[in-house]
């Protein structure tokens, strides 16, 4: 009987330390609603939650964490079961999304490494202003560009790109432009918000970097 016990306490000792390790390797985001809305924040990895006006939702991801994006979801309802749909940002109708959401919507894109890469990316349209920031610094998106969206690009809740209304290898920067997108009319995204991406290429405008181990603040309406 000793000798059991011995292997349990083992056991939990081993366990009890795994999850240290683990917690210590995690990168903390917190999501900041500052908006007047109610927003489903999504996040893959992450799922997703309803974060109301002044509220915070904060997940953890590993050590490491690449192609990772976290976006807000607009005009959402849900059941009980965590079923529904949301007019921008939807994934799958969804409340804990598994895929990504669909466009127009503000994307948060960080892969972690030594150092890590963040951005804010409007290549896939945009539906609500947006900070992502380690101790206070990264790119912002605080432009209200639903407003100012040509005509043609409007959609309820936001501001689709251009790519995705209207296709082809111009607008998608892929065939022939795969390597150098050539101008259009519709880069107009980049005069409000410097910072963010607003087509495929613009690699040397808009990525950040933050230390390795830092952990993240996405604020919403900032």
């Amino acid at each position: 009987m000793a000798s059991l016990s011995l292997a349990k306490s083992s056991a939990l000792l081993l366990a009890v330390a795994l999850a240290v390790a683990v917690s210590a390797d995690a990168i903390t985001f917190n999501v900041i609603n500052h908006c007047q809305d109610t927003l489903w924040p999504a996040a893959l990895p992450g799922g997703g939650a309803a974060l109301d006006p002044g509220k915070t939702w904060t997940f953890e991801v590993p050590a490491g964490t690449a192609h990772a994006r976290v976006w807000a979801r607009t005009g959402c309802h849900f059941d009980g079961g965590g079923r529904g749909a949301c007019e921008t940002g939807d994934c799958g109708g969804a409340l804990a999304c598994a895929v990504s959401g669909t466009p127009p919507a503000t994307l948060a894109e960080y892969t972690l490494g030594n150092p890590d890469y963040v951005d804010i990316s409007l290549v896939d349209g945009f539906n609500v202003p947006m900070s992502f920031q380690c101790a206070g610094k990264g790119p912002s998106c605080a432009a209200d560009v639903n407003a100012r969206c040509p005509g043609e690009l409007k959609v309820p809740g936001g501001c689709d790109s251009a790519c995705a209304k209207f296709g082809g290898d111009t607008y998608c920067c892929q065939g022939q432009f795969k390597d150098q997108c050539p101008p259009t009319n519709y880069k107009f995204f980049k005069g409000l918000c410097p910072d963010a991406y607003s087509y495929a290429k613009d690699d040397q405008t808009s990525t950040f970097n933050c230390p390795q181990g830092a952990n993240y603040d996405i604020v919403l309406c900032p």
